[in-house]
């Protein structure tokens, strides 16, 4: 039996499947990875990536670190690509329960999945740092500078995770819950290594562990199932029944 037709028959016998990705899910959609060869973090700035999306530097160079977000944080160009779509169905079948990402583009909910745990937050979503007035992507977008709120003027803030800050306690509880009743835990497009989102699979007792990776992670002797193949290729071959 190959891969393909093993992951097939996980997905088929299960009742309770979780996904769990990361910037790979994505890269398909023209959203580059943090940490490949050509991603954010090997780009030349005056300041490294990561020092810029920090929380820190949000509030110290808040026109620098916007200058860099709505470069290259932000893609409202990029569409659903299979794998996507494939999760999307699969909820809608009821196999898939909740997909658990560590992305911020939206594309999960674009494609029609529901029950999407952000771990990082949401470039979608921003927020008035003082009155808490909801902004869409198009108002950061469309304002040179920094984006200040209509209503009192103060700094809109994305709602997504910085560097020194924790993630959010709800989403957090709400995945280790997702994870805890699983059967089966597909992960996806992620190298394993970022914390604490990484440290998630620990709280899974299920029966099958499917690890969909182009390079190898720190938990691939944990899993029954391994696949060094695009993502989105691979649940291009999944059938939905």
């Amino acid at each position: 039996m190959d891969k393909i037709e093993k992951l097939q028959q996980i997905i088929d016998s299960s009742e309770y499947i979780v996904f769990f990705g990361g910037a790979g899910v994505s890269t398909e959609s023209g959203i580059p990875d943090f940490r490949s060869q050509d991603g954010l973090y090997n780009l030349k700035y005056k300041y490294p990536p990561e020092t810029i999306i920090s929380a820190s530097f949000f509030h110290s160079k808040t026109e620098e670190f916007y200058e860099f977000y709505k470069d290259k944080m932000i893609y409202t160009q990029a569409k659903p690509n299979a794998a996507h779509i494939k999760l999307a169905e699969l909820e809608e079948a009821g196999k898939v329960k909740a997909v658990i990402t560590q992305n911020i583009d939206g594309l999960h909910q674009m494609a029609g999945s529901k029950a999407v745990y952000e771990l990082h937050g949401s470039v979608l979503r921003n927020y008035c740092t003082k009155c808490r007035t909801f902004y869409d992507v198009d108002y950061i977008m469309t304002h040179d500078g920094v984006p200040r709120c209509e209503k009192c003027g103060a700094v809109i803030k994305p709602d997504v995770v910085l560097y020194e800050e924790s993630l959010d306690e709800r989403t957090l509880e709400g995945s280790v819950e997702q994870i805890r009743r699983a059967d089966t835990m597909i992960v996806g497009g992620t190298s394993l290594n970022v914390y604490p989102a990484a440290g998630l699979l620990r709280y899974f007792k299920g029966k099958h562990l499917v690890l969909i990776n182009r390079s190898t992670t720190p938990y691939d002797d944990w899993a029954e199932l391994i696949i060094n193949e695009n993502i989105g290729e691979v649940f291009s071959k999944i059938r939905v029944k």
